[in-house]
């Protein structure tokens, strides 16, 4: 698959290196018919509205014709330029954890829009988001594996408390509407 860097913001360093660990990450099959991801300033495409374009993270671009599947990634939504310091300081610390839900989602567009053809349209958000948050497990396993080690005997009981206050934070909306 061919990497294209293509912005004249300043990336973080080892951003491509980044990216190939990323998609080293799913398995192969899903990445088959994607030719290219190609990282650019902002996205530009004449079928989005132009109101949506500054924050749109990412684009799958789907088959058409005889020219393959190909990701764009825009980094100003992922990385915005504010003055203060520490408004730009955030966004850097989380650059590689949004960096890789954008990938992830992505693919799992194309995985889900050509490969699986037993989803129906009314899922596919759902199901495109159940498989950005697997393979971004995985991902962060790797790349953090004594953090990982360290918190795995503790993460069935923080995966309850979640689902609990969850379902209370529903049931307190529910209440309210």
């Amino acid at each position: 698959m061919k990497v294209e860097i293509c912005t004249t913001a300043k990336l973080p360093p080892r951003t491509e290196a980044l990216l190939h660990k990323i998609l080293a990450t799913p398995p192969r099959e899903h990445l088959r018919g994607i030719e290219r991801v190609r990282v650019v300033d902002e996205i530009k495409d004449f079928r989005i509205q132009a109101s949506q374009l500054p924050m749109l993270p990412g684009l799958y671009h789907p088959k058409q014709g005889s020219q393959a599947a190909w990701l764009e990634v825009a980094i100003n939504p992922l990385l915005p330029r504010p003055r203060a310091f520490y408004k730009r300081l955030l966004p850097r610390l989380s650059f590689k954890g949004n960096f890789a839900s954008v990938i992830f989602s992505l693919i799992g567009q194309h995985y889900y829009l050509t490969l699986r053809h037993s989803v129906k349209k009314t899922q596919l958000e759902s199901s495109v988001r159940a498989y950005t948050e697997k393979h971004l497990r995985v991902w962060v396993q790797k790349e953090n594996s004594f953090r990982s080690r360290l918190f795995k005997p503790f993460q069935p009981t923080l995966e309850r408390w979640a689902r609990a206050l969850q379902r209370h934070a529903s049931d307190k909306t529910k209440r309210a509407a």
